[in-house]
């Protein structure tokens, strides 16, 4: 039975670990690991600053400062007229969205639809939209599509699945001036942080690349990508892009960049203001303050980023590198992804769960089989060597779980510490309880109780001894089995054993058929000389009645001998460091062996020592045995044979 609830206690063990573990899971996945996410991720992955092959243009404070908001259009045309007439970018991108045409300058308006009419590798960002297309709307789009699609082939069929349900609506002179556009949406965590990419969103069961992905395609001269189930493949490149599919978009996380000393960018930035005046320097044949030459080859990023709030110029979002990262810097990351392949890849949920089940089994085995102190340093080491692997694959742009199984670990400690605590107990229950078998119960307790201090040697103390033995025994034994001899031994032993206990006396040896008993230690017990004495007369009532029930059962006529003395004793361990014994040693007790031996002599049951009767002749009627002699002893000395109680 003891085995059966051994088990189910580990079964039951086990349930509760393993559902309290998915639900900490479940909260780490949530609360903790993000934000662990985003410390790793700047201080291991964002090991260099961002490409030099891709640079920023921004709408900055110096560019509000010297050329007051709201804008003109015409000053963005002078941006892109001078990138593109005066150097050979791969690419421009524009990270904003013109939704309305401008009514009181629509000759500035005009000037930079012609500037854009003129430039063939331009990209212009969109939003999509969450709310249902209007009919109104319907036509815009379908002419949207039919311009702006490209050619994607989804073996996931994602795109129904998409929460998108329509579109921003350009002016009809911007929309005919651009030839390419991608969806410029920063998709933040539920914490607010951005750390993934929408590659590819979906309007209505269309589907669009993201702003950095049209400007990639753009610039490799390809519109066809293969949307498959754990990567998007690049027609005519190597690039094979990690996704991961949300209801929001096809996903991919981003591989942020250091940011450079004394700004806020990863990647190299240029004032608007500075473009501005090096156009006007170049137009009056002034040396320019930017030479335009700086673009030839690269990719230009246009973006606004100012911190003049009232002006709704500031376009930045928490990410892991910033809590306020410019937008238009987090589209050139995940441009510079793309071009140089370097991509995050997420640990896949099949792969978390082998850590998991790896670290929980490893952390049990560690538990069980080495001792507490050897299994906690162990465990810390290997927590550590964990934390330093992450490290690692952070560093190689691999993104494990961090925390979740560290969490796991502990959870799996408190568990296994306790299981193996618990199972030690019953263990050392069971080992008391069959020790006590062998040793009386009160000699456990007094080991179990000064565990930390066993040692030989005593102390001297005043104790009663109590021997009782079977009369003839020897001879009653030829004519049994050994079988029948243990029966009737072990029913005999069974009968006084709880008497003893009772009268605080503690059983010390069974010497074959004879018993020997201490009374005063190491139970204290100042009326050990009483006791004694009543625990043998309950003794000879108790042989009475098994000597009846024996006698019935056709077994043979027993009685015994009882010899009690007290006096002083050693009373402690005894033997050597390896093999101890608690027990009496003294004159006194050879005393009252010898004293329990003349009851062969007198023909009776019962005797005691002159010291013994002392104690007890308020409640004994004796008879004096006169000048015994004892073996060992010079002079002769009187013993009593106790008749009755009173």
């Amino acid at each position: 039975m003891k085995k059966l609830n051994t088990k189910l206690f580990f079964i039951n063990s086990i349930v509760i670990h393993f559902f309290l573990t998915i639900f900490v899971v479940l909260i780490s996945w949530q609360f903790f690991e993000p934000n662990v996410y985003n410390f790793m991720h700047k201080f291991f992955t964002a090991d260099k600053v961002g490409s030099d092959d891709i640079v920023l243009i921004v709408i900055d404070d110096k560019s509000i400062e010297k050329h007051r908001w709201p804008w003109k259009r015409d000053l963005y045309a002078n941006i892109f007229e001078y990138i593109n007439k005066y150097s050979k970018p791969q690419a421009i991108g524009f990270d904003a969205i013109i939704s309305n045409l401008d009514k009181d300058n629509p000759e500035s308006d005009q000037k930079l639809f012609n500037t854009l009419g003129e430039i063939d590798n331009f990209v212009a960002g969109f939003s999509p939209l969450t709310q249902e297309i209007s009919n109104d709307n319907r036509d815009y789009f379908n002419k949207f599509n039919e311009k702006f699609a490209i050619n994607i082939e989804d073996n996931l069929n994602t795109s129904t699945h998409m929460k998108y349900r329509s579109i921003s609506k350009f002016p009809p002179e911007y929309f005919n001036s651009i030839n390419y556009t991608g969806s410029v949406n920063a998709t933040q965590y539920f914490n607010g942080y951005v750390t993934t990419s929408d590659q590819i969103v979906g309007i209505n069961g269309i589907q669009y690349p993201s702003f950095a992905l049209r400007i990639y395609l753009l610039i490799n001269k390809t519109d066809k990508i293969t949307i498959n189930k754990n990567n998007i493949l690049v027609d005519k490149t190597q690039l094979k892009i990690p996704i991961t599919v949300t209801p929001d978009a096809i996903q991919s996380f981003l591989h942020f960049y250091k940011i450079r000393d004394n700004t806020e960018y990863s990647h190299k930035k240029y004032s608007a203001a500075d473009i501005l005046d090096s156009l006007d320097n170049m137009k009056k044949g002034i040396p320019p303050i930017i030479d335009p030459s700086e673009f030839n080859g690269k990719v230009v990023l246009v973006g606004a980023n100012a911190k003049a709030a009232a002006l709704g110029l500031e376009d930045a979002l928490p990410t892991p590198m910033l809590q306020k990262h410019p937008g238009v810097d987090i589209q050139a990351t995940n441009l510079d992804n793309l071009m140089h392949n370097q991509f995050i890849k997420q640990t896949t949920l099949k792969q978390d769960i082998i850590i998991l089940v790896v670290l929980t089994i490893i952390t049990f085995i560690l538990i069980t089989k080495l001792t507490f102190f050897q299994s906690l340093i162990t465990l810390i080491c290997l927590a550590i060597t964990y934390v330093i692997f992450s490290a690692i694959s952070f560093k190689n742009g691999i993104a494990p779980n961090v925390i979740t199984p560290l969490i796991t670990q502990l959870i799996t400690m408190i568990f296994a510490y306790s299981y193996r605590f618990i199972l030690e107990g019953r263990n050392k229950e069971k080992i008391k309880q069959a020790m006590g078998k062998y040793l009386s119960q009160d000699v456990m307790k007094s080991v179990v109780k000064n565990i930390d201090d066993i040692k030989l040697g005593g102390k001297k103390a005043t104790v009663t001894v109590l021997f009782a033995d079977i009369r003839g025994f020897t001879s009653i034994s030829e004519k049994l089995s050994a079988e029948e001899v243990s029966l009737i031994l072990n029913e005999y032993f069974t009968e006084i054993e709880p008497i003893i206990t009772k009268y605080n006396g503690v059983i010390n040896k069974f010497i074959g058929d004879a018993v020997m008993a201490i009374f005063g230690e190491p139970i204290q017990d100042i009326n050990h000389a009483r006791n004694a004495v009543l625990c043998a007369n309950e003794m000879l009532k108790a042989v009475d009645k098994l000597r009846d029930k024996w006698l019935f059962e056709g077994k043979p006529k027993i009685e015994i001998g009882i010899g009690i003395n007290t006096g002083e004793a050693f009373v402690g361990n005894i033997g050597s460091e390896k093999r101890l014994e608690y027990t009496v040693i003294g004159d006194m007790v050879n005393l009252a062996s010898r004293i329990e031996s003349y009851n062969k002599v007198y023909k009776t049951n019962f005797l005691i020592s002159s010291t013994t009767y002392s104690c007890v002749s308020n409640i004994a009627d004796v008879i004096k045995i006169s000048e015994v002699t004892i073996r060992g002893k010079s002079k002769k000395m009187d013993i009593y044979e106790v008749l009755r109680l009173t």
